[in-house]
């Protein structure tokens, strides 16, 4: 078996709090990705590289529309 990486170990140490607080996943973090997950990133990325995010001032920040004309996702 090959090394335990740190979200394994976490879920084995917690092992008791999972049979009362419900189960997590456990599958593989190490996997080729599908297709449909592929076109599903690209697609997520498309929606992310639309937006932009200003800061004000005062610190906080909110997001807008890099091209407001562009409905193509939105």
């Amino acid at each position: 078996m090959a090394k335990e990486n740190a979200s394994q170990r976490f879920m084995r140490a917690t092992g008791k709090l999972r049979a009362i607080f419900g189960p997590a996943n456990r599958s593989s973090l190490e996997h080729d990705m599908t297709d449909e997950n592929r076109k599903l990133l690209a697609q997520r990325e498309a929606e992310t590289r639309q937006w932009e995010t200003v800061r004000r001032p005062d610190g906080s920040t909110y997001v807008v529309p890099r091209n407001p004309d562009d409905k193509s996702l939105r």
